[in-house]
């Protein structure tokens, strides 16, 4: 059986065209078209090296991420060492956490996630989230996001590319309460590449996002 959680994925389309690193300096292309969409991310239980993601949540207004508790989340995501492209990723981790909080709430136009995100990755976003809703699920299990690359352009803008493993991330219904567990495979993996602007509050603000499920480059 094909787990609803990859059919809404899919279902969840409307960013650019990729925005790969080494093609992201002036900002991607302006081509809209169809992809695999954000899976979300949350709180829970997280190895992420992202830098003072939880410290400064209370900065600069943000929003606080408040998941159910059988949702968790493994950010392999090492520090650079550079203030910059931390902080692209401390915020990137945010953003995933505050889209699966809409849909663990059930509300497409969540303050939180719209925080995070402008443009089409608002867009997209919301519909991805409103996939959930339509279906009463929400998202279950554990995540890993890892292989993160980021670049800053000399734009000012930032390209970050990612993977994320859904092997363990499954849909449950709201209604029944049941977990819908199905078994691995290749297509568990996907490959992310997002365009992001630091806006005046400080917040790496993600607004082109696009994704390629069963990627290559994601295998194990």
């Amino acid at each position: 059986m094909t787990r609803r959680f990859r059919l809404l994925t899919t279902a969840t389309a409307g960013v650019t065209a990729a925005l790969l690193l080494a093609g992201c300096g002036g900002g991607g292309s302006d081509s809209s078209k169809s992809n695999d969409k954000i899976a979300g991310a949350d709180t829970g239980a997280s190895t992420s090296a992202s830098p003072s993601a939880s410290a400064s949540a209370v900065e600069a207004g943000r929003p606080k991420i408040t998941l159910p508790s059988d949702l968790t989340y493994t950010f392999e995501w090492v520090k650079t060492g550079d203030k910059k492209k931390d902080a692209v990723l401390a915020d990137t981790e945010q953003f995933i956490k505050a889209v699966d909080m809409a849909i663990a709430r059930q509300a497409p136009l969540d303050k939180a996630y719209r925080f995070y995100s402008e443009g089409l990755a608002a867009a997209g976003s919301q519909k991805f989230i409103q996939e959930f809703v339509s279906y009463k699920d929400r998202i279950t299990g554990a995540k890993r996001y890892f292989d993160a690359k980021v670049e800053i352009n000399d734009d000012g803008t930032a390209g970050l590319v990612y993977c994320e493993d859904q092997t363990k991330a499954y849909n449950k219904s709201l209604k029944t309460g049941k977990t819908e567990v199905t078994k691995a495979s290749k297509d568990d993996y996907v490959l992310y590449n997002s365009l992001l602007q630091l806006n005046k509050q400080g917040v790496w603000i993600t607004e082109k996002l696009t994704s390629q499920r069963g990627s290559s480059v994601c295998q194990p």
